[in-house]
């Protein structure tokens, strides 16, 4: 069973209505979360929503990887790379807690408890999700036109993750600075993460880029969830699902 989480409702509502044309949904509250089982594609999925930030994050992984086989995160995040722009989809090779400070012990970002800073994503399922990246760009150009949003890219790379909102052009260069390379932020990644890594649960993260994380966003978001991130976020889950272990 591979479970597909989401921060908030939009980012997974249409995945939810996809699973929900394949058959009932059948739902258990546990621990504070409504984990819904059902089909996707034919495979058995577990949806679940975490809630914004790394504790409501990691405390729903912990429910998920005791009964999945694999957990897929997907969302919005703020695109901080060069040429990272909204409407673009980043597929993460690697996350990392861009706010984690365990300095003089361990040095800055490493999670004590696993010794590294940067944690890979499976490489199968990253596979699979960037396979579907490349399809899927190609379907929504109408929509990011109407928007007034350019041709979408793919990408894949380090997403950082944090307790902290980055909406300004100073924060989105102190973590360019920090971080080389890094691609996106937003604030559930990294945690969900940690928590796959350490049970032996592949895990895998894509997300859509909302806006360039600072305070110029000119998208209105509730709006761009609805019309962009949640086909998107479908899209990337029902034609990758075929590729996944």
């Amino acid at each position: 069973m591979i479970a597909i989480v989401a921060a908030l409702p939009g980012e997974l509502s249409a995945i939810e209505a996809a699973a929900s044309a394949e058959g009932p949904l059948t739902t258990r509250r546990v621990a504070g979360r409504d984990l819904r089982g059902g089909t996707l594609c034919g495979r058995p999925v577990l949806l679940a929503l975490s809630g914004v930030g790394k504790v409501a994050a990691a405390s729903t992984a912990t429910l998920l990887v005791e009964q999945a086989s694999a957990v897929i995160l997907v969302g919005t995040a703020g695109g901080i790379g060069t040429g990272v722009e909204p409407g673009d989809v980043v597929v993460a090779a690697e996350l990392v807690q861009h706010d984690l400070d365990a300095r003089p012990l361990w040095d800055r970002w490493v999670v004590p408890s696993l010794g590294l800073s940067h944690i890979p994503a499976d490489k199968a399922l990253t596979a699979a999700l960037a396979a579907a990246a490349e399809v899927v760009i190609g379907e929504h150009g109408a929509d990011l036109a109407a928007l007034g949003l350019g041709t979408p890219h793919w990408h894949l790379g380090t997403i950082a993750s944090g307790d902290t909102f980055i909406a300004t052009a100073e924060e989105s260069m102190r973590l360019r600075r920090d971080l080389p390379g890094t691609l996106a932020v937003e604030m559930e990644g990294a945690a969900i993460a940690q928590v796959c890594h350490t049970a032996g649960v592949p895990f895998a993260v894509a997300r859509t880029i909302s806006d360039r994380a600072d305070q110029a966003a000119s998208v209105d978001f509730p709006k761009f969830l609805e019309r962009i991130a949640a086909p998107y976020a479908r899209d990337l889950v029902v034609t990758a699902l075929p590729w996944c272990p």
